[in-house]
């Protein structure tokens, strides 16, 4: 009787178990949707971010532009128009950057970084552990008691 009793308890250890590791994995896939489809909604803010702003730097240019021409018409000087040459690579790059193929670009390069140059990625003092995590923690607490009028580090 013990015996069954304990293979009983065994089998729903191990469905429990089961049932445990497939909403774990379910969770992990979940989380891993969420961020993204977060990360996918920041890049499209950027997106549009950048398209705002070339639209304000579009009428900045214009002006420019009609304020350097009507200044060379009155005062017959090439050197009016010498701030349109930067100001028309700085548009043409917002212009790229909010319509043209700029992003792809920038999206190919960073992809060549992670294959290639992983040894760019790595960070100052490594990846930080829980141990160092705490420490810092600890001593941020620290240095909170005994200057609590000053930020933490």
């Amino acid at each position: 009787m013990g015996n069954n009793f304990t293979i009983n308890m065994e089998e729903n250890f191990k469905k429990n178990q089961d049932f445990i590791t497939e909403m774990n994995n379910i969770k992990i896939e979940r989380q891993l949707q969420m961020r993204n489809q977060m990360r996918e909604r920041q890049v499209a803010f950027e997106i549009a971010k950048q398209r705002e702003l070339f639209y304000w730097f579009g009428a900045f240019y214009v002006t420019s532009i009609v304020g350097a021409l009507a200044s060379y018409r009155y005062k017959r000087k090439l050197s009016v128009l010498a701030p349109l040459v930067p100001l028309t690579f700085i548009f043409a790059y917002q212009a790229d950057l909010a319509y043209g193929n700029k992003l792809h670009r920038i999206l190919v390069e960073a992809e060549h970084i992670v294959q290639f140059e992983p040894d760019l990625l790595e960070l100052p003092l490594g990846v930080p552990t829980p141990a160092s995590i705490d420490l810092k923690r600890m001593q941020n607490e620290e240095h909170k008691k005994l200057h609590p009028h000053l930020p933490p580090l």
